[in-house]
């Protein structure tokens, strides 16, 4: 289900999205729509390419044998 939104835009970028929509045969919703998406899906990608770039022990999960018993994790102290 689509969300409606009211948005306000300079009459330059108005006038532009209205030209793109046309030229692409679409409509301004569905422009800024692919726009919008667009930009959503590069920014996923970027932290993902950030993940990648972390060091080893902080982007992988723990190595069970490392985990303390469970005795450990409920002992008082």
């Amino acid at each position: 289900m689509h969300k409606r939104i009211t948005i306000t835009l300079d009459p330059e970028v108005a006038l532009w999205a209205c030209r793109k929509a046309a030229d692409d045969n679409t409509s301004m919703s569905k422009l800024i729509n692919h726009l919008l998406e667009n930009e959503m899906r590069a920014a996923y990608w970027r932290a993902y390419e950030k993940w990648k770039r972390l060091p080893d022990d902080l982007g992988v999960p723990i190595d069970a044998s490392k985990r303390f018993t469970r005795d450990e994790a409920h002992e008082r102290r």
